[in-house]
């Protein structure tokens, strides 16, 4: 059954998505940033929430589900990250399967931004929603986590089929895109996508939604294991890990 997916802008810069499968009329929401503009939303298109799928305990991503209407959810987030969410009608882990009506949900480990998040995958509908784990054109920063841990849930990420399409936590790709010409300013594609995402963004619409393909193409984050990459940030014939470390550094202080 096809799945309506609508994104929701929050507080300066969130997203939080509304899935709403077509054919059973199920409605989960994924994480909970803002009141106001989710309830505005599920009123607009005259959807019940039925879940909530958080990703990790951060109040941006957590802070709204006392004020969702619209429904009586049930609230899913990580078991490993249970003692610092709201209270959880199931807690799940690594490679458990959900359901939002007819779709069917894998959950994914997604430790790095921090220790207990999670993402979720609906293989039918190709969208990862990876929360502040993988960004569009980005990774989270490494709160709680290190390099190893990020690398390896990216590198999860990047075995899924190429037209899986991303969904993520925030509204950072402009400044993303920015930091990825610091490390590949001759990457055509990457040139080619600066100037797409500088004209969406112009026209005030949001950047999410792309491919894997074209993510491993231009997302520096996600190229850390290719020589040129590594030779560009001086770095040849490092181990991954320790190159897309290094990355990450160089965005931290950009």
């Amino acid at each position: 059954m096809p799945l309506d997916i609508v994104t929701i802008p929050c507080l300066s810069d969130n997203y939080a998505y509304l899935l709403h499968d077509t054919g059973t009329g199920a409605t989960a929401l994924i994480d909970a940033p803002e009141v106001a503009p989710i309830n505005r939303c599920l009123a607009e298109r005259g959807w019940s929430l039925d879940q909530v799928l958080i990703t990790h305990h951060h109040p941006d991503h957590i802070d709204a589900l006392a004020g969702l209407r619209n429904g009586d959810p049930a609230v899913i987030g990580a078991a490993a990250d249970q003692h610092r969410l709201p209270d959880l009608t199931h807690a799940v882990a690594a490679g458990d399967v959900l359901h939002i009506g007819s779709q069917t949900v894998q959950v994914f480990e997604a430790w790095g931004h921090t220790k207990g998040h999670v993402a979720y995958y609906l293989a039918d509908a190709d969208a990862l929603f990876s929360g502040d784990s993988l960004m569009v054109m980005g990774c989270g920063r490494l709160f709680e986590g290190n390099a190893e841990m990020m690398w390896a849930t990216l590198g999860q990420f990047m075995a899924l089929p190429p037209q899986t399409r991303v969904y993520s936590g925030h509204e950072y790709t402009a400044g993303n895109a920015k930091f990825a010409l610091s490390v590949e300013p001759e990457n055509p594609a990457l040139i080619e996508r600066v100037r797409r995402i500088s004209e969406l963004r112009a026209r005030g619409e949001d950047t999410m939604g792309p491919n894997m393909a074209l993510e491993m193409a231009t997302n520096p984050f996600l190229r850390a294991d290719l020589p040129e990459v590594k030779a560009a940030v001086g770095m040849p014939g490092a181990p991954d890990a320790e190159v897309f470390g290094e990355i990450r550094r160089r965005k931290d202080n950009f």
